[in-house]
């Protein structure tokens, strides 16, 4: 159990509906359970509100829907390629699923469902999934020359091989790590900054430390600026995972 005030007391999975456990099993409804759902449904209110409507004149909420959905798919088609296509619904509702979870965290009393390493491992371990049976579907066995370098020598072939094997047999790690350790750190700065206000008002009110009050509103300028900031991350996190996505899913469609 995490102290109340720590700054990773904020990432603490709790049970928000306890149900009765099956075969040993906890299926209780947590608060990472609670804010993955909650994910879903803004992401199918938003696509779904957003061009329900489809107009040739398109208000403002169609417009910023249609803005991501048309930077997604050329990020996509550029990255990957044109035979990627098909797999632009996968990338584009993974964007969103991302976006959504990791904008819930900065609300009052959130959950940033992205600050644990088991949820992006299990989005980034889809992307590999996904890429390896499409690599294996589409070039047979002769997907395994992804991990021999064109134009290497035959003596290096075996190392160059291996290394490139365990380089991609690594990639949903470094994937997932990526994403996970962002939205942690961005989380435990603003507990931090923001606990600084708190003590430095509470002091100087309560127990006289008169420069201590005055002093507060600089960290709470820089939480307000880390707040911006963590918006920014947010999205920009959610794209990062994406065009690595697709970057790895243009491995299995082109080769190299």
């Amino acid at each position: 159990m995490t102290a109340p005030h720590s700054p990773l007391a904020q990432f603490e999975i709790k049970p928000v509906f306890s149900l009765p456990a099956i075969a040993d099993m906890d299926f209780s409804v947590t608060n990472s359970t609670l804010f993955m759902f909650a994910a879903v449904a803004l992401a199918t209110a938003f696509m779904v509100f957003g061009m329900g409507r489809g107009t040739v004149i398109p208000g403002r909420f169609q417009v910023l829907v249609e803005y991501l959905h048309n930077a997604i798919a050329g990020m996509v088609e550029q990255t990957a390629g044109e035979k990627s296509k098909p797999f632009f619904p996968f990338i584009f509702a993974l964007f969103l699923f991302i976006l959504f979870c990791n904008m819930l965290g900065l609300l009052p009393y959130g959950f940033t469902v992205t600050s644990h390493i088991i949820v992006t491992f299990a989005l980034a371990l889809a992307v590999f999934l996904l890429v390896t049976f499409t690599g294996f579907a589409r070039h047979g066995l002769h997907f395994f020359m992804l991990f021999l370098p064109k134009g290497a020598p035959m003596v290096m072939a075996p190392f160059l091989f291996v290394i490139e094997l365990m380089s991609f047999c690594v990639r949903p790690f470094s994937l997932s790590i990526r994403l996970f350790a962002n939205m942690l750190a961005g989380g435990i700065l603003l507990k931090v900054f923001a606990g600084m206000v708190a003590g430095m008002v509470v002091a100087g009110i309560f127990e006289g430390h008169i420069v201590q009050l005055l002093l507060a509103p600089l960290p709470l300028i820089l939480t307000i600026l880390l707040t911006g900031f963590k918006i920014f991350v947010a999205g920009l996190q959610a794209y990062i995972f994406c065009i690595l996505s697709a970057v790895y899913l243009h491995d299995a469609l082109e080769m190299h």
